[in-house]
């Protein structure tokens, strides 16, 4: 009994784990994954459609919501919702405007759809773990189908936008400093043309954990708060003082939770403001 509730308990996790992958199956047949080993077979050309339609989703979101908001916007009666976004531009403007001392119009754009789009998508953590995989269950009428509803906890997520990120740095490098400057920062610096070979390890080894630790911090945290809520939610089943008990954990750590989904959209947020600040730096 012990070993099948043990089962039990890590075929739940699995599954609340486990992304709805579409790929190339072995035998040559594109199709959905039925199980993590499946997905994992699929290999690199393989998408996680839950991951890549609520991103899509979540975008789209913050365009419309925003874009609403900008139709409608008046001076003389401001609806709350118009404040509420006005005070978000404000906050991510006057970020860019503490960290960022150049002169590129991308720059605030780029950061408000980064603190937005992330926070949206890292929101969707604070809904309960059941809730939309079982609509998804209902709807599909698939009783064993996969639905990661938080975009930021899949890896491939993070690090493709910790890259689009990346690839501004490289851009604007070259584009401020010259071919020429951005490849003297990596063979050059900081310690002459007589250890070039130590400084091209150095220097590449920080253009290369920018993207890197910029994509897996998000991950790691969010992935770290997903699981505890996965974990709070098996109290439910251990009856009715354990399941309480689990009601109360859960309260506490949504509440704590909030926090932590609005501080990595933030940090996020500055640093790429700060990267691309560096990128503009020629005296760098």
């Amino acid at each position: 009994m012990a070993a099948e509730e043990a089962l039990t308990t890590k075929g739940y996790i699995t599954h609340h784990l486990t992304n709805l992958t579409y790929g190339q199956h072995p035998d040559g047949h594109w199709g959905f994954a039925h199980s993590a080993q499946e997905a994992a077979e699929m290999g690199f050309w393989s998408f996680n459609v839950d991951t890549l339609g609520w991103s899509i989703f979540l975008g789209a979101l913050f365009c419309w919501l925003f874009w609403l908001v900008a139709r409608k916007a008046s001076s003389d009666t401001p609806s709350g919702l118009q404040n509420f976004v006005e005070s978000i531009v404000e906050f991510v403007d006057g970020s860019v405007k503490d960290i960022f001392h150049s002169r590129n119009l991308v720059i605030a754009p780029l950061a408000l759809t980064i603190f937005v789009w992330v926070f949206l998508m890292n929101f969707m953590d604070l809904i309960p773990v059941d809730l939309i995989p079982e609509l998804a269950k209902i709807i599909s009428g698939d009783p064993h189908i996969f639905m990661k509803v938080v975009p930021t906890t899949d890896p491939n997520a993070t690090l493709g936008m910790a890259f689009g990120v990346f690839i501004l740095i490289v851009y604007y490098s070259i584009k401020i400093k010259g071919l020429g400057g951005f490849l003297g920062e990596l063979t050059l610096h900081p310690f002459g043309k007589w250890m070039l070979p130590f400084n091209l390890f150095l220097e590449g080894v920080n253009l290369i954990s920018k993207p890197v630790s910029l994509g897996l911090r998000l991950f790691g945290n969010m992935y770290a708060g997903e699981m505890i809520f996965i974990l709070i939610a098996l109290m439910y089943s251990g009856g009715l003082i354990v399941g309480a008990a689990g009601g109360v954990l859960q309260w506490a750590w949504a509440v704590f939770h909030i926090l932590i989904i609005t501080l990595q959209a933030f940090i996020f947020m500055v640093l790429t403001i700060v990267y691309l600040s560096m990128a503009h730096e020629s005296s760098h």
